[in-house]
């Protein structure tokens, strides 16, 4: 009877001993993450932001494995009124008849569908006065729409957009909607700045921050935001 049940023990603790070992391998841990409001952390020339900067926001947590693999997972409110904008941002400090090669690519995977889901995965490129703001925006899903009148459409910088022209009261916002949502892709820097250049609207002025991000209006419940790569180049 006791050799039985040594048997039954030791046949038991090789059966849990195989049964850890064949589980599957953890996912893979972030290396940094964040929950406060102005959340920021730098890497081989890049930064991320958690960048909670409206009013009625709900709470938002950003990670990152690295700084083109990054997410948030945010739970802002069903309001109007942009609440966040986690972005990571590359700084470039050339003036646009200077700019040579820079290009942008990106994927990511976003929520689609559900109530109370209202956000662009955007680009916002900024002139390092503050004085102008070129947004791109790549996918767009709920009641959100970009500031200003529509200009024209066109097609430049490697996409076709509706494009948009006006004010925020602090800065001139230059808004390019594109003409169909899309989660990856590469976007010509240099090109759409030289574009706006070549409209009158702007002169030879610095191209400072290159950022990719979510501007997020609501997103209640919680959904995850997760930028698989991203990465500026030239």
């Amino acid at each position: 009877m006791l050799r039985s049940l040594r048997l039954a023990v030791g046949a038991f603790a090789l059966a849990v001993v195989l049964t850890v070992t064949a589980a599957p391998a953890p996912v893979r841990a972030a290396v940094w993450s964040s929950s406060d409001r102005w959340g920021t952390w730098s890497s081989g020339g890049y930064t991320l932001y958690n960048n909670i900067w409206g009013s009625g926001h709900g709470p938002q947590t950003i990670w990152a494995n690295s700084t083109s693999n990054w997410g948030v997972w945010a739970n802002h409110p069903n309001t109007g009124g942009i609440k966040a904008y986690p972005n990571a941002t590359r700084y470039i400090g050339r003036r646009v008849s200077a700019l040579g090669n820079v290009t942008s690519s990106f994927n990511v995977t976003v929520p689609t569908s559900g109530s109370g889901l209202a956000y662009t995965t955007a680009y916002d490129i900024w002139t390092t006065d503050h004085a102008h703001e070129i947004m791109l925006w790549m996918n767009r899903y709920g009641p959100v729409g970009p500031l200003g009148s529509f200009q024209v459409r066109a097609s430049v910088g490697g996409h076709t957009w509706d494009v948009y022209r006006g004010s925020n009261g602090s800065n001139q916002v230059y808004s390019f909607i594109r003409s169909g949502n899309t989660n990856s892709g590469t976007v010509d820097v240099r090109a759409i700045a030289t574009w706006i250049r070549a409209r009158g609207w702007f002169g030879d002025v610095t191209i400072g921050d290159v950022q990719l991000g979510y501007e997020i209006t609501s997103s209640a419940g919680g959904r995850d935001f997760v930028t698989n790569s991203f990465s500026v180049s030239g």
